[in-house]
């Protein structure tokens, strides 16, 4: 498992634009489809990655949780799928369905917004408050595959709990560690 970290985007950036089409849904979603008025969620997963199979099931607790507080999820994929067909659309569809994703499963295929999100690996995960200005990113928690620890989600629900109570996010932050994104060619 080669492993690559976050890129650590600049706390305070806007939220970059994007219109992605759902493999769930089979629509085309945007960020403004998606903006929560407390806060948004913009992780990248892909299919394959043994980081996020680690923490799928705690992140899919993590997102029901919060979802009925008000925050909104999106997970999106940018993988190449010409070189890693495992993470093609339809099988995003199938794992989405299979884990009963509560959120919109989007697929990246110029790998634009992987790039104007300076996304590294999968997993990595984006907070946004309800301005749409970043407040958080990084890792889900410090566990890892094989590590013979349960995920906890620790980290994303520290920046979760501090928007919902109005505080400010702890600006100490750790890189994601994951598979790195497989870009095109």
């Amino acid at each position: 498992m080669a492993a690559a970290e976050s890129n650590m985007l600049p706390l305070g950036t806007k939220a970059p634009y994007f219109q992605l089409y759902d493999t769930i849904s089979k629509d085309m979603v945007s960020l403004n489809d998606i903006k929560s008025d407390k806060a948004t969620v913009i992780m990248f997963i892909c299919n394959h990655c043994p980081y996020v199979h680690h923490v799928m099931k705690k992140l899919l607790k993590t997102a029901y949780e919060y979802m009925e507080k008000g925050v909104s999820f999106v997970a999106i994929s940018s993988n190449d799928v010409e070189n890693y067909p495992q993470d093609h659309p339809d099988l995003m569809k199938m794992i989405a369905e299979m884990c009963q994703f509560p959120f919109p499963y989007l697929y990246d295929e110029t790998q634009t917004v992987a790039n104007e999100y300076k996304a590294a690996c999968t997993p990595d995960f984006y907070v946004f408050d309800k301005d749409l200005k970043l407040v958080y990113r990084g890792r889900f928690d410090e566990t890892r595959p094989q590590m013979g620890v349960k995920p906890t989600g620790k980290d994303l629900k520290k920046a979760l709990d501090a928007i919902l109570e109005n505080r400010e996010v702890d600006p100490k932050q750790f890189p994601s560690i994951g598979c790195s994104i497989k870009w095109k060619k």
